[in-house]
């Protein structure tokens, strides 16, 4: 990774290896600055990378949002495999946040996603317990016949 700072080189290029910034754009985008081709340009000061994370992560949240809802309303499987797939997808979302975004994010921001988060959670571990249980009870009524 290298910074280049105006102020105390004068235009030269410096080599940072540990400082963790937010990527910015893809790793396949090219940025032309000045007629140079810079690319993997990542924001290490935290003010500037809230927004474009926020941004980011926004986007992600509200299409996992959507894609969660319409599998909870339209989960009809006997096996609960679409559920497990709802509490993989949640958890999945929440490693990426916490590994790659958590510093860069407003704590009201996590918040208000890990509310929301759980509650879908919540709902279905227990539909997937009402599911388990109504197999439980088909099988006790099915040794017994």
């Amino acid at each position: 990774m290298y910074s280049i700072n105006n102020k105390k080189s004068k235009g030269k290029v410096i080599e940072i290896s540990e400082l963790v910034g937010f990527p910015m754009g893809s790793s396949k985008k090219i940025f032309k600055v000045d007629g140079c081709n810079i690319k993997g340009i990542e924001v290490c000061d935290r003010n500037l990378a809230n927004p474009l994370a926020s941004k980011k992560v926004l986007k992600q949240y509200n299409k996992l949002i959507t894609y969660l809802t319409q599998l909870l309303i339209d989960a009809d499987d006997d096996d609960g495999s679409t559920y497990h797939e709802i509490l993989n997808q949640i958890e999945k979302f929440r490693l990426i946040i916490k590994n790659r975004y958590r510093d860069f994010l407003k704590k009201k921001e996590l918040e208000m996603m890990s509310k929301q988060l759980k509650v879908l959670q919540k709902e279905t571990q227990s539909r997937l317990i009402e599911l388990q249980s109504y197999d439980e009870m088909e099988n006790v009524n099915n040794r017994r016949r």
